[in-house]
């Protein structure tokens, strides 16, 4: 099936926009938070290649309500396309087994659903962004849910902010695991902290699910963390996107019967 799509995933710190032209992703990029002047002029740039496409439609997850009024005023005025939300107008194709009052933020389920909808078996995903998310799915196409731990940045920021003598730091890939000054040690603190948490959490998963699922990891700190680590067999940075494409394709399918 081919569509005409402009994606967003609104996340904690940064908004991620991706194209679909005839199906397929032609292209992607992020626009900080912090930069709402640049963020009308990021849409009319992700936009551009559905110009004059009369089927192009607009979808967006979101787990910020702030950048997401900025969205709904920004996408009409400068694309002219329709705006649909996941969840309140499309839903999004995964099982849930949760507790029933959970609330689950969209990022978590359109990562699952993009992940099942391609490999069609149980997996974890890793989600490395401003927070850290750790979720199973299982082998039937059910969330399970999993673990929302700090980010890499949070971890390091909340060291330099709550220990007097510890400085502000960007988060960086250390050299090796031994740190020999103040530096060097949060910085490899930090990253096999949480690399010790998903190699953790995803042999409790395994022995749960009673096999080892397929790992894969997304978010901005994804290929800082964990390029090069046999645990991951994949990172896909677009996965959220993909996971709202998936979710409109789902979707349409389903209305046009």
């Amino acid at each position: 099936m081919t569509f005409n799509l402009l994606a967003f995933s609104i996340g904690n710190t940064r908004t991620r926009m991706g194209t679909f032209v005839d199906g397929k992703l032609a292209g992607s990029l992020a626009i900080s938070h912090a930069d709402p002047d640049e963020f009308a002029a990021a849409v009319a740039e992700a936009h551009a290649p559905l110009s004059g496409r009369s089927d192009a439609v607009a979808v967006f997850g979101s787990v910020q309500p702030r950048i997401t009024e900025r969205l709904r005023r920004i996408v009409p005025e400068h694309t002219g396309l329709e705006l649909l939300r996941v969840e309140e107008d499309l839903p999004i194709p995964i099982g849930r087994k949760l507790d029933r009052e959970a609330l689950v933020g969209d990022d978590r389920l359109l990562n699952a659903a993009a992940a099942y909808h391609t490999l069609k078996q149980s997996c974890i995903v890793v989600d490395a962004g401003t927070a850290m998310t750790v979720d199973l799915i299982d082998g039937e196409g059910t969330f399970h849910g999993g673990a929302i731990l700090p980010g890499a940045q949070m971890m390091l920021d909340a060291l330099g902010r709550q220990a007097a003598q510890l400085p502000d730091l960007e988060i960086a890939r250390p050299d090796e695991a031994v740190g020999h000054n103040t530096n060097e040690a949060m910085l490899t603190g930090v990253f096999h902290a949480l690399r010790g948490a998903v190699r953790e959490l995803s042999e409790q998963y395994a022995e749960a699910a009673g096999h080892f699922p397929m790992i894969i990891a997304t978010g901005g700190n994804a290929d800082l963390l964990f390029s090069g680590w046999e645990l991951v067999e994949r990172i896909v940075p677009d996965l959220t996107l993909l996971g709202v494409a998936v979710t409109f394709q789902v979707s349409r399918s389903a209305a046009d019967g």
